[in-house]
């Protein structure tokens, strides 16, 4: 953050599973401690993205430079059988996301639900006919999340954009929720997609989706606190119970 800006620090509890850990192959389904430093940077390149836990990687200049902090978390991370994913958007910011195994002592383990402890648990699924309008830019999440949602149930229609996904609100075809990532390319981002949805068909519930932190996200100023929000990555639990209460709420932007 070369002008200055904000660091967002958060915890919470996480319960990753099967479907989850299959996508990123480097975990086990199960409960873990979540730690998420998010900043209101210049973001990182996807190229650099790639090889941030590269050792000796590093794009500081030769009298700051070691290429090690970020292998050395890795290395801890891994050695703690926990999981690192960072999100980042150029010119926006960036959020690393460290999750670590939770312990849960024996004498506890009978009154811990099985979700908690990474077990399977059935996922509410789609009702007849419901159809999910996902906005992303990028093709991995975008394929990733479809095939998702169809294993859900849900019929799913795809943009890459804004743009695109107005075009398909204009149609005829049905759209019970609109998914769409926070931010998007080509100068509209979720929230001014969602206005713009919302002249279009007024009662479409909306639900966006983000690599940053929720408070990061809201306290930047880039969602409003009671918009309907789920923090990527998720799980496909996760996507199916946010889904469902907002379909079922009819939430509004």
């Amino acid at each position: 953050m070369p002008d200055g800006g904000r660091i967002t620090i958060e915890t919470a509890n996480a319960s990753l599973d099967e479907a989850y850990c299959r996508q990123f192959g480097d975990v086990a389904p199960g409960q873990y401690a979540l730690l998420s430093v998010s900043d209101t940077g210049t973001g990182i390149s996807p190229e650099h993205l790639s090889k941030v836990f590269e050792p000796f990687f590093t794009t500081k200049s030769a009298s700051m430079r070691t290429g090690l902090g970020l292998a050395m978390i890795y290395g801890f991370v891994k050695q703690s059988k926990g999981h690192i994913r960072i999100y980042s958007e150029v010119g926006h910011g960036t959020t690393a996301k460290i999750y670590l195994p939770r312990m849960i002592g024996a004498a506890r383990a009978k009154s811990v639900p099985a979700a908690a402890r990474g077990e399977s648990a059935q996922s509410p699924t789609a009702r007849p006919g419901e159809v999910v309008l996902m906005v992303e830019d990028d093709e991995d999440v975008l394929d990733s999340t479809v095939t998702l949602l169809r294993e859900l149930g849900y019929s799913v229609l795809a943009a890459r954009n804004g743009a695109a996904a107005l075009a398909q609100l204009r149609g005829s075809e049905r759209v019970d929720i609109l998914f769409t990532d926070v931010v998007l390319p080509q100068g509209m981002n979720g929230r001014a997609l969602a206005i713009e949805a919302a002249a279009l068909r007024p009662t479409l519930p909306v639900l966006f989706t983000t690599g940053y932190a929720r408070n990061a996200i809201i306290h930047d100023g880039r969602l409003d606190p009671d918009v309907q929000f789920l923090a990527k990555p998720y799980t496909q639990q996760d996507l199916a119970q946010k889904l469902r209460a907002v379909l079922d709420a009819g939430a509004k932007v």
